[in-house]
């Protein structure tokens, strides 16, 4: 299944690294940027993570709330938080059920294997639940700031 822009984002409850449940439905009224990453620990997603980190008190005070999700387990998620000092939750996709719903995951290339995994891909949803932004060509070092500037022109 493919989203768009304007389609209801698909509802989810996950586990977050300390094991609070996180519900998309419980952010209604709020801005939220889900973004989904290949695995903790990896440089790309290390890149990606400091840059939200660095800019999370300028999400915040735009209202925005965000979430990181992978499909590590809690234990990698709570290492990676630590590690990096992440202020927002990493919320454990076991078996890539949220990311399979939104239509990130699926095949991957790298060094020549193919296998299954996350798409590196950020969905904007609005105060009332639907999509309004999708970027799926991400460039790591700057996806945080670039995104934060996107969305203040809204």
């Amino acid at each position: 299944m493919s989203l768009s822009v304007g389609d209801p984002a698909p509802d989810f409850t996950l586990p977050d690294a300390e094991g609070n449940l996180v519900s998309l439905s419980n952010l209604r009224g709020q801005r939220v940027v889900l973004y989904f990453y290949p695995r903790d620990n990896t440089p790309g997603c290390t890149k990606e993570a400091c840059g939200f980190r660095d800019a999370y008190a300028d999400y915040q005070a735009q209202g925005i709330h965000l979430l990181g999700v992978s499909a590590d387990d809690a234990r990698s998620h709570q290492k990676f938080a630590q590690k990096l000092r992440l202020p927002f939750p990493l919320l454990v996709d076991e078996g890539a059920k949220v990311a399979t719903a939104y239509g990130v995951f699926g095949p991957k290339k790298f060094m020549g294997k193919e296998y299954n995994g996350i798409h590196r891909t950020t969905f904007v949803i609005d105060p009332e639940g639907k999509i309004e932004a999708i970027v799926s060509k991400v460039k790591v070092e700057t996806h945080a700031v670039d995104l934060l500037k996107q969305l203040a022109t809204r």
